[in-house]
């Protein structure tokens, strides 16, 4: 079953939320420190230093967040960490991004060609007809109710506009977006190519 699993593509993971820079600054601070589980266990349970509303979304939000930047090293760590203005955005975009194909795939094929086109925006229908051609590149890919349809789309779109995507969620309007060059060193020298091409769909 694990094998079945780590085949799929396309997961649901990112209902979880979509970029949470203050908390993954404090992740990403944690994981620099190499803190060891016990360390782990009293920041997050003990102290609270997520400010979650429960242990439950503290333990979801690590998993979310930690599962996306140990995607990367350490030197992406310290961007999302200490980064200013888009450099810390758009080094978590690029973990976000190589940790969830969901969301590279909608930025490579979906948000690319709208820019290609001359499109002026996104819309929901645009999202269902990703979905359902997610299903072609990957048979595997889970039967996902509508609700759960609706949140990964909300999660997705909330992190284009957070990343400078489009400019609100509510209008959904393309912008012009130019990645940080440190991120763009930091996924040159470590070559990676699909993380790039994912986030450079810009004109």
């Amino acid at each position: 079953m694990a094998a079945v699993a780590d085949a799929v593509r396309y997961k649901a993971d990112i209902t979880a939320g979509a970029l949470k820079l203050p908390e993954s600054r404090i992740i990403a601070d944690m994981l620099l420190r190499d803190r060891d589980q016990e360390e782990w266990r009293d920041a997050i349970v003990a102290r609270n230093v997520l400010r979650a509303r429960s242990h439950a979304t503290a333990t979801r939000l690590v998993k979310l967040i930690r599962g996306r930047l140990e995607t990367m090293g350490a030197d992406l760590w310290a961007l999302v960490k200490d980064g200013k203005g888009d450099v810390a955005t758009h080094a978590l975009l690029a973990a976000s991004v190589k940790s969830s194909p969901l969301l590279g795939d909608f930025l490579d094929l979906v948000v690319r060609d709208q820019h290609r086109r001359f499109g002026k925006t996104l819309t929901n229908k645009l999202w269902e007809d990703y979905l359902d051609g997610c299903r072609e590149r990957d048979s595997e890919m889970p039967r996902w109710h509508d609700s759960t349809r609706k949140r990964l789309r909300s999660s997705v779109f909330q992190t284009l506009a957070q990343a400078g995507y489009v400019d609100a969620t509510r209008t959904l309007r393309l912008q012009t977006v130019l990645i940080a060059q440190p991120v763009l060193k930091y996924l040159a020298d470590h070559d990676e190519e699909y993380v790039l091409r994912c986030l450079q769909v810009s004109p």
